[in-house]
């Protein structure tokens, strides 16, 4: 269960936005899930919203290895560009690991391993996130419907059952780099993320199935 705790403006270099805080009182996170709100999204259909997991290293240090940062950046321009959606920013680091055990699996791929084994080494599953508290707090928001900003499958499934429709799921396309071709290539085909790793045209895809 998600709880509202404060919001307030927040200027940024890509727009206006409201920022709104919430505690999580089930995982009992120690920092609150925030969301950056553009426009009006009370009982509103067909909102766009991005849910991005935080990644301190590429969120903030503008990491090569990973293409979090880009997507980041790239989801508040199309929310700006739209004049109205939702960024929901979950504290879930490094895939649900935290910091010290991504840092710990970075070391891991620098001998050699990809993303998932080294995860795997360090005893954990490939992915430890969920998303019932962004679905909770785009409730508390009054969201009915969303378009998805998310190359991953598993931020479509959690909304089964949700009582909120995907209606699109909109691909978030960053160019690769020479740092981050590997792990990105490993989540296509490890992870099953919708992936093109040659930077082709950013394309809609329809999403047809009631949730």
């Amino acid at each position: 269960m998600v709880v509202y705790l404060v919001s307030t403006r927040l200027p940024t270099r890509f727009g206006d936005f409201k920022i709104y805080a919430y505690k999580d009182e089930e995982e009992k996170q120690a920092e609150p899930h925030l969301a950056l709100v553009k426009g009006t999204l009370k009982n509103k259909s067909s909102v766009l919203v991005r849910i991005h997991s935080e990644c301190l290293t590429g969120d903030v240090f503008w990491s090569m290895r990973c293409d979090c940062g880009e997507q980041l950046s790239t989801a508040l321009q199309a929310i700006e560009q739209e004049n109205c959606g939702v960024l929901i920013y979950l504290r879930q680091e490094g895939r649900g690991i935290g910091l010290i055990n991504k840092l710990q699996a970075y070391e891991l791929q620098d001998q050699g391993l990809d993303t998932v084994d080294a995860n795997l080494v360090l005893g954990f599953g490939p992915d430890h996130r969920h998303y019932k508290a962004a679905i909770e707090i785009l409730k508390d928001l009054g969201v009915l419907s969303v378009r998805l900003l998310t190359n991953n499958p598993g931020k479509v499934s959690d909304f089964d059952g949700s009582g909120i429709r995907i209606i699109e799921r909109v691909p978030i396309q960053v160019h690769p780099n020479h740092e981050n071709m590997k792990y990105l290539r490993t989540k296509r085909e490890r992870l099953g993320h919708f992936i093109d790793l040659y930077g082709l045209s950013r394309t809609k895809e329809p999403f047809t199935s009631e949730q």
